[in-house]
């Protein structure tokens, strides 16, 4: 590409960013000057790029709204942001009533994308998971984004360093089994080598990650959205509950997510249809007790606190809350 052609296309990139650039600015930005500013718009034009000129002395150049869409310039890393934000959009439902839109989008930046950028945005989406609950993601660090990305791809330990909730930093050796996107937030789930257990990460505590020599094995069982949702069920926190409630799978998992609990079979009675209402064991952890009261409420299912005792005496309180507020006239 020549030069002069090269400036054209940077030109139409700073004015694509909004916002009236004036000639002098724009002459500094290009390293030419003012005359050749001028005769670049003019060659915009030309294109049918609607460039509008803004005279009076904070005048100079703008893109005005034109029929179509003029020639895109994105950097790597707008790229990169647009083409989770389809795929996150597919993911949770956000998609025009003509789903193609979605694909054939996704499809014509990744046309145009740099050969190294395409591979790296592949080896993202192929460690990238969700759950069933989208909200509005939170930033983590592109860099580091497609990092661990590559750690999960290519099964190699990378180094990161990671501040907990209580500010607590260390630098950890992970084993990254896959990237999972949830409730708003980016985690990345696996291996912690120095322990030997599983563990689950979010992606915007971490301020440094880099890749290690060596390699793992990829692991069996569970894929890992469902690592982070049990792990969210099973963190610790101040209370431990165990409850046993009467009713199906479907009926309590609408109350208790997979991400709040865990469900086990009780022994079944001989000749018990297995689909049936029954009795299930129902495990959680919580740092407080007072929103469980109104969920098994809510639940309307026979239920048995087996612990802790304070949430039965809370559970009273609030059916005596209740019955005082029912009987009143």
């Amino acid at each position: 590409m020549s030069r002069p052609t090269g400036r054209v296309l940077t030109l139409l990139e700073l004015l694509q960013s909004g916002g009236t650039r004036t000639v002098a600015e724009l002459a500094d930005r290009l390293g030419v000057e003012g005359r050749t500013v001028r005769r670049y718009v003019d060659q915009l034009i030309d294109l049918d790029v609607p460039v509008e000129s803004v005279r009076g002395r904070y005048g100079g150049y703008r893109l005005a709204p034109g029929y179509r869409l003029p020639p895109l310039m994105l950097s790597d890393d707008e790229a990169l942001a647009v083409l989770l934000g389809l795929v996150a959009g597919r993911r949770a439902g956000l998609t025009t009533a003509e789903r193609t839109a979605n694909e054939t989008a996704s499809a014509k930046i990744r046309r145009v994308l740099p050969k190294h950028i395409a591979r790296r945005l592949d080896t993202l989406l192929e460690a990238l998971a969700f759950t069933d609950l989208p909200g509005e993601l939170d930033h983590p660090d592109a860099g580091l984004l497609l990092t661990v990305a590559d750690a999960v791809r290519h099964r190699r330990p990378v180094s990161i360093r990671y501040t907990d909730r209580d500010g607590r930093r260390s630098e950890r050796t992970l084993h990254a089994y896959g990237i999972v996107a949830h409730a708003g937030r980016w985690y990345v789930t696996g291996k912690d080598a120095r322990i030997g257990e599983d563990r689950t990460f979010r992606l915007d505590r971490i301020a440094d990650a880099r890749t290690l020599p060596g390699s793992f094995e990829a692991p069996v069982g569970p894929a890992p959205a469902q690592r982070v949702l049990s792990g969210f069920a099973t963190a610790e926190y101040r209370h431990e509950v165990t409850l046993r409630i009467h009713g199906t799978v479907e009926q309590i998992r609408a109350h208790l997510p997979l991400s709040v609990a865990s469900l086990a079979e009780l022994e079944p009675a001989a000749g018990q249809d297995l689909a049936a209402e029954r009795w299930l064991r129902v495990e959680l952890r919580a740092e407080r007790l007072d929103w469980l009261p109104p969920v098994l409420a809510a639940l309307d299912r026979p239920f048995v606190i087996e612990r802790p005792a304070e949430l039965r005496d809370l559970v009273i309180a609030l059916a005596d809350r209740l019955t005082s507020c029912a009987r009143q006239a």
